[in-house]
């Protein structure tokens, strides 16, 4: 036995820790630029320390640099007797298999390389719908298993590729991580491009009571290349001040490396700390916009969907909802209840198996909810008299005006829920968007004057029912007053209707009504039948994009800065955290039914040791 502590006292230690093979391959992935090294060919001349040569177990001649009249000069002077006992078809087939000799061992390499490409790509596949999806870390190795299963039966000849994806939790971290660096590398490359941008933001609070700003961003560059994408997510520890927020968004934007000379136009949710008149965002912004920028001015939105939702609370329905809700708490806050309901509508083959709670935070709920209960109105009150539970949505039944009313809230709400769902989505413009809002206006005129008359065509389950001229005249003054509520609100988008108008129609437009600089170029451009065709076969933006840059250089700077950039986006947080996630509300319920959210709640999973954890959290938050 040999004691080495003594040794092992003078050995220098590598200070170089041998990296894990994953964090290379995975740096690898977003490098610029790299070098390689070729094991094969420089296996047998590695330059080496003169005091280290002894220790090799082969000792090859030295060749100082590998260029080709070095290597011939080598040749020549070591390795003259090479092939001279060979004739010339025996050297040229020692040539051959010597080359099939090498390509063989560097196809292993490149075999090798190919796989592990493959693998890490695959990875990165998975990682990214991992995220998308908002899953956990760990349900990777559970997809890996499975897909290992399947393909042990399917086509066992692969199975080794598919266990050379590397999907472990801390994997799946550091994939995250790389896409993550790349799309802001990806925004930041597109941003130096930009000729206008526009941003969005909104302000919520997450479930540790932290203040998080959402910035999204839509710009625009010189070839009307459109990206829109999430800038930032800013959190706010302390207070949420207009000035507070405004730091925020500057330190974005000089992180992205934006000019304010470019900003086009400033979305809000309307929070009194975002479009305050004295010291709120929108107002610090066009003071530093105007004191850096003179000549430049910026136009400020309120969210288009936020206002169409605040426009429907002005509806005088708060009889009928409340009503409605109540009768859904009876049978959905009790778990007997509910369960003998969805038994009775399974018993007697209804059309629809449940009822739907109603949530407030969801634009579309409201109308849902009506329309659900309408469908099963009578199976609702033959389930409360089987029961024998008093409700007053029974007692409501049976009153014809109440029943009316009824009707006319579900008709109402359906047209307002495909409005709201025709604005939401991805890519739309400012000028569409509001040219769905003007039409949605004049529809409820005519609404307004048709029920007037007792003209029910367009409102089908009111139709269905006998309405006095008293409950006309009410519903067309509730129409009348929901358009003016409309107007009201949407007034910011009729102050530059002229622009909208001038964008979306630069045909049909006054040339005498357009800003000076643009008018001539309008003239050239109406005089042009081939444009024409042009506009009427082809979207607008590849229309814009299609203009001579020189002759028609305002007009195209004009559109880049009125349409495209005007990111009207609404309530970002709530598009944000459609995470598919489980969605918890804490209620409570009295004697009489009514029921009162306390709490909301996003959870990874429903396990219960999650749902024990979202108790704890509460009973912390509030220890009465």
């Amino acid at each position: 036995m040999t004691d080495g502590r003594r040794l092992n006292m003078q050995t220098k230690l590598d200070h170089y820790i041998f990296p894990n093979s994953e964090d290379v391959t995975s740096y690898l992935q977003i490098v610029k630029a790299l070098s390689t090294f070729n094991l094969l060919e420089g296996y047998y001349y590695v330059t080496m320390n003169p005091g280290d040569i002894p220790k090799t177990s082969i000792n090859a001649p030295d060749v100082a640099v590998f260029k080709e009249y070095n290597l011939k000069r080598h040749f020549q002077t070591k390795q003259t007797n090479f092939g001279s006992n060979l004739s010339k078809q025996e050297l040229q087939k020692k040539a051959t298999d010597l080359m099939k000799s090498l390509k063989k061992q560097q196809n292993v390499f490149e075999k090798t390389s190919s796989l592990q490409r493959n693998a890490t790509k695959a990875s990165f596949v998975l990682a990214n719908e991992i995220a998308k999806q908002n899953k956990s870390f760990a349900e990777a190795e559970f997809i890996k298993d499975c897909m290992v299963d399947a393909v042990s039966v399917v086509c066992p000849e692969v199975i080794s590729k598919v266990e050379a994806i590397s999907l472990s939790r801390r994997t799946i971290v550091r994939r995250m991580d790389a896409i993550e660096m790349n799309i802001q590398d990806q925004v930041l490359t597109a941003s130096v491009s930009f000729q206008w941008f526009s941003i969005a933001l909104d302000e919520s609070n997450d479930i540790q009571d932290t203040a998080q700003v959402l910035i999204y961003i839509r710009g625009i560059d010189e070839n009307f290349e459109i990206t829109e994408e999430l800038l930032s997510m800013e959190s706010l520890k302390d207070t949420v001040t207009g000035k507070d927020l405004y730091n925020s968004v500057i330190n974005s934007l000089i992180r992205s490396r934006l000019s304010l000379d470019k900003l086009a136009s400033i979305t809000t949710d309307g929070a009194p700390s975002l479009i305050g008149r004295h010291c709120g965002l929108v107002t610090l912004m066009n003071d530093k916009i105007k004191e850096d920028f003179p000549s430049h001015s910026v136009l400020s939105f309120h969210c288009i969907i936020h206002q169409e939702s605040l426009c429907r609370s002005s509806f005088k329905l708060k009889h009928v909802m409340d009503t409605v809700v109540r009768a859904v708490n009876l049978i959905r806050a009790w778990g007997l209840n509910h369960r003998q309901f969805r038994s009775f509508l399974e018993d007697i083959e209804a059309d629809f198996t449940d009822v739907l709670y109603h949530t407030n935070i969801r634009w579309l709920s409201m109308g849902k909810v009506l329309k659900r209960m309408w469908d099963v109105k009578e199976e609702v009150v033959l389930f409360f008299n089987m029961k024998d539970i008093s409700c007053d949505f029974s007692r409501e039944r049976e009153c014809d005006e109440w029943v009316c009313d009824f009707a006319f809230a579900v008709d109402i709400m359906q047209k307002l829920n495909e409005l709201n769902t025709k604005l939401q989505g991805k890519g739309l413009f400012a000028h569409e968007l509001y040219v769905e809002v003007k039409a949605f206006q004049l529809k409820l005129q005519l609404f307004s004057k048709q029920l007037k008359e007792q003209n029910f065509v367009h409102f089908p389950l009111l139709k269905t029912r006998t309405v006095t001229q008293a409950l006309s005249d009410k519903y067309s003054y509730q129409l009348t007053a929901l358009r003016d509520e409309f107007i009201r609100r949407f007034a910011d988008f009729k102050a530059i209707e002229g622009q909208f108008d001038l964008l979306g129609s630069p045909f049909a437009c006054n040339v005498e009504t357009a800003a000076e600089e643009l008018q001539v170029e309008l003239i050239d451009l109406q005089a042009d039948n081939s444009l024409k065709m042009l506009f009427e076969n082809k979207p607008l933006v590849e229309f814009y994009a299609s203009l001579h840059s020189e002759k028609f250089i305002n007009l195209k700077n004009f559109a880049r800065k009125i349409q495209f950039p005007e990111l009207i986006l609404a309530d970002a947080t709530h598009k944000t955290n459609e995470l598919r996630m489980p969605f918890y509300l804490m209620t409570t319920v009295d004697g009489s039914g009514e029921t009162e959210v306390i709490a909301a709640f996003n959870v990874i999973s429903e396990e219960e040791h999650m749902v024990r954890q979202m108790i704890q959290l509460f009973k912390t938050k509030n220890p009465k």
